[in-house]
């Protein structure tokens, strides 16, 4: 049977059922008497088994009958839930989860699982002292000790590399033997991590840091290094550390590495509140009824060109409303108006297919934050709320690694260890709260955690120190101020380097990826009482409501979601401040930013004007007057890049093409505000 056809499909839900297993797993730690996380473990198990065996992908079919075995035995109390015994299974699905990939990748989904079964057996059987012989065994290690550097990349770490070859710094994959009679490896380790500090920023290492410092590795280690320096100074400067036996140095290209990364991603699914077919067998049974999907799978290519096709409609609805009004016809004025009403529906249709749910995003962080956790010694839980609010695809592709980031952040600097939380008086376990909701056209999504919060006082040494910041600056600033230096370029609080901090870069890459979403971030923290850190983000990206406003004879548009008003002010209430052009806006100092200046738009009559047009926006706790010569009104407008050349332009975030034909360039608001 040609099963190619189906192939999609079968990676598709293949990739669900492991994300659930994965989820059910986390639960059954936390639960290990609940029967029903068992039996819905064994029914995803169940399915994924039956869809690879019709497939042909007889490791997949095997690993999953193992796995069904275990949990019908714990269904019938025959084994008993431990600790151990979920590494194992986590490790088994992760095997499953790297032959799904492969088969998505082109790959035969052949992998010698043999060592994983052998495990799965002793579970099985009742046998103990698992995870200590797969320590033991010789082996088992390429089955569990996977881990290598170019393959275990996460996103906090893409991110660093991606800008690093943005920035034009080199990405180094190095490997270093020591000598087989090496007595002092750690001391070694050390001198090779004081070399490279020198040359650049180490951002990975395997074995770990922790690791490497308790000598437990052989007598190799890998590094990722980002660096200005040429390979053969580096393996040169290496050597000089003595009992190395060999350095290789190689470039690592994070493009083929995140270009792997994209190509398992090959459709995406349009879900109603119908299950689909496969998950309704077992419940159909005891209905007797069969039920019709409704639910399509349709790739997010083609959604891509209906979205362009709609945005080609909304400018020539545009321009249709612009005929009507100079013709002022009475018949075409009424067939636009209900052109508009029809197209506004199909509007809401179209991105309401675009939103999928944030879980999305939110399902990867469980896991993530048990294994941090269990890094790091300490005891943490995540509650999840809101994991429904819906996102527009685009949107949800780009605030994956803002999150990633701040969730690390909250583990490593937020949640104390359990001895430091008893001695506050805190329970041992800490809580990470991420919540998500809607609020008008916008998402709102909190990162909150009950840790040791923000210490105002070493941020601003450390900003002095850095020289972000002067010593009398420092006394005027307020206290969302000096959260705000933490997203400064380059500003780490951390004593130390370790893997998940220290390097400065964080903070300032999850702002500057969240305000080109046209979005903002606000920091909230008490001193041993914890920290929020608030996103504001736009439901899409595709069509924004703007307001149109006059330069002389050119026509920019503001985005609304950033404007608190317009006013008309006479020219006496200006005020001057350092030099500046100031006004009293209902009791606060707002700075003047004149257009005509900014995007040198000649000015015939600056000097008779006595009245000003001025736009309020803000960025958040900040504020800023944009003044123009005359505003026109709202219009909903496509917002369309203005490519590669011209991406680096000032204070411009796209362009849109307007009823009448024009090009009106979109002001990025953000930009304008110091």
């Amino acid at each position: 049977m040609d099963t190619t056809q189906y192939l999609d499909v079968f990676i598709d839900e293949s990739t669900e059922h492991l994300e659930e297993l994965y989820k059910q797993l986390l639960e059954l730690e936390k639960n290990p008497e609940d029967k029903k996380i068992i039996d819905e473990i064994f029914r995803a198990a169940h399915t994924l088994k039956g869809m690879s065996a019709t497939m042909g992908y007889t490791d997949v079919a095997n690993l999953t009958h193992k796995l069904e075995n275990i949990f019908d035995g714990i269904r019938y109390d025959k084994i008993a839930v431990q600790s151990d015994m979920i590494d194992t299974l986590f490790e088994a699905v992760d095997q499953l989860n790297a032959i799904v990939e492969d088969i998505g990748n082109g790959g035969d989904g052949k992998r010698n699982v043999s060592h994983i079964v052998t495990y799965l057996d002793k579970i099985e059987k009742g046998e103990k002292e698992i995870i200590n012989d797969k320590a033991n065994e010789n082996g088992s290690s390429e089955t569990f000790n996977t881990l290598e550097t170019v393959k275990s990349l996460d996103q906090f770490e893409i991110s660093i590399l991606k800008e690093s070859s943005e920035r034009g710094f080199f990405n180094y994959e190095i490997s270093v033997h020591l000598s087989e009679d090496c007595l002092l490896k750690g001391a070694r380790v050390f001198m090779v991590f004081e070399v490279l500090e020198k040359l650049g920023e180490v951002i990975k290492s395997e074995p770990s840091v922790n690791e490497l410092e308790e000598e437990n590795f052989e007598n190799s280690f890998t590094m990722l290094l980002v660096s200005q320096f040429e390979e053969e100074e580096i393996q040169s400067k290496i050597m000089k550390v003595s009992e190395i036996e060999k350095v290789n140095v190689n470039h690592f290209s994070i493009d083929t590495y995140t270009q792997e990364q994209k190509n398992k991603e090959s459709a995406m699914e349009i879900r109603e509140e119908t299950e689909l077919p496969e998950k309704n067998k077992d419940e159909g049974k005891s209905t007797g009824k069969s039920t019709l999907s409704k639910t399509i799978r349709v790739n997010i290519d083609r959604l891509d060109v209906l979205m362009n096709l709609f945005e080609e409609l909304v400018i020539d609805r545009g321009r249709l409303e612009q005929i009507s009004l100079e013709l002022d016809n009475n018949d075409l004025q009424e067939t636009v108006e209900r052109m508009t009403r029809v197209s506004g529906d199909l509007q809401n249709i179209i991105l309401t297919m675009r939103m999928v749910p944030i879980d999305q995003v939110f399902n990867r962080f469980p896991r993530m934050i048990r294994q941090i956790a269990r890094d790091l010694n300490k005891i943490v839980e995540i509650d999840i709320i809101g994991a429904e609010t819906e996102l527009d695809r685009t949107v949800i592709d780009e605030v994956g690694d803002p999150l990633v980031h701040l969730i690390r952040n909250a583990m490593d600097h937020g949640i104390e260890l359990p001895q430091e939380r008893k001695a506050k008086g805190k329970p041992e376990k800490g809580t990470i709260t991420l919540e998500a909701y809607h609020s008008g056209n916008h998402v709102f999504i909190e990162i909150s955690d009950d840790g040791a919060g923000i210490n105002k006082q070493k941020v601003l040494e450390k900003a002095i120190t850095n020289q972000v910041i002067s010593s009398a600056h420092a006394e005027t600033l307020s206290d969302q101020q000096i959260y705000d230096l933490i997203m400064e370029s380059g500003f780490s609080t951390a004593d130390a380097i370790s893997d998940l901090s220290g390097r400065g870069v964080g903070l300032d890459v999850v702002k500057n990826t969240i305000e080109s979403l046209g979005g903002g971030i606000t920091i909230d923290a008490t001193v041993d009482k914890g920290s929020k850190f608030s996103i504001q983000l736009p439901l899409t990206l595709s069509i924004m409501s703007v307001l149109l406003v006059e330069l002389q004879n050119e026509k920019y548009a503001v985005p609304l979601s950033s404007i608190i008003e317009t006013s008309i002010i006479h020219k006496d209430r200006i005020m001057y401040a350092h030099n500046k052009s100031v006004i009293d806006f209902r009791g606060k100092v707002v700075p003047l930013a004149y257009l005509s200046e900014i995007f040198t738009v000649p000015q015939t009559n600056k000097e008779d004007q006595e009245y000003l047009s001025v736009v309020i926006v803000r960025k958040g706790d900040k504020m800023a007057g944009l003044v123009v010569d005359s505003l026109i009104g709202q219009q909903e407008v496509v917002l369309k890049s203005l490519g590669d050349y011209l991406s680096n332009t000032f204070a411009i975030s796209g362009a849109t093409i307007l009823g009448d034909g024009e090009v009106a360039l979109i002001i990025d608001s953000n930009a304008l505000i110091k």
